[in-house]
């Protein structure tokens, strides 16, 4: 066998070993995204639970909000909200509140995200985030941003609508 024909096979094995290599690569690749698709599941099913029993105890302590159920694009969740008449020197209007607490979907990162907003008579007055890496979640930390989260918008909207 030639010189020329000894490097030709070595290159051609070579070059099946890194497509194998690559291919095992791609499959670990597409293992790993459908196990965080499972994990991230479980996690938002868990803590949709959690919501929906902390938003629907603070509609409880307020009457007057109606509960709404998110899901979809923006994520899975709950919300509640309420329109109030108000009359100031004889001209009425309306004052929106609203409180959302929602997981959002999986995204190329991989993380755990959620979210709530709180709006108290037209004005946004809460916004927080908490995510961590799906491998990493410390769900007993979600759970405790929910509730938290939820205290603090009861607390602002008992202070501003006086």
């Amino acid at each position: 066998m030639s010189e020329f024909e000894d490097r030709l096979k070595k290159a051609i094995a070579r070059g099946a070993s890194k497509a194998e290599s690559l291919l095992s690569e791609e499959q670990r690749k597409r293992q790993e995204a459908e196990d965080h698709k499972r994990l991230h599941a479980k996690y938002r099913l868990d803590l949709t639970e959690r919501i929906e029993s902390v938003v629907k105890k603070l509609i409880d302590m307020f009457p007057g909000f109606r509960y709404h159920s998110v899901f979809g694009e923006a994520g899975w969740g709950s919300a509640c909200t309420r329109d109030d008449l108000v009359i100031e020197r004889g001209v009425r209007s309306n004052k929106y509140s609203r409180f959302e607490l929602v997981v959002k979907p999986i995204n190329e990162f991989f993380v755990l995200d959620l979210q709530a907003k709180g709006t108290i008579a037209d004005r946004e007055l809460l916004t927080r985030a908490l995510y961590q890496p799906l491998g990493q979640v410390d769900i007993e930390r979600f759970y405790k941003a929910v509730d938290d989260w939820a205290i603090a918008y009861a607390e602002l909207f008992a202070t501003k609508r006086g």
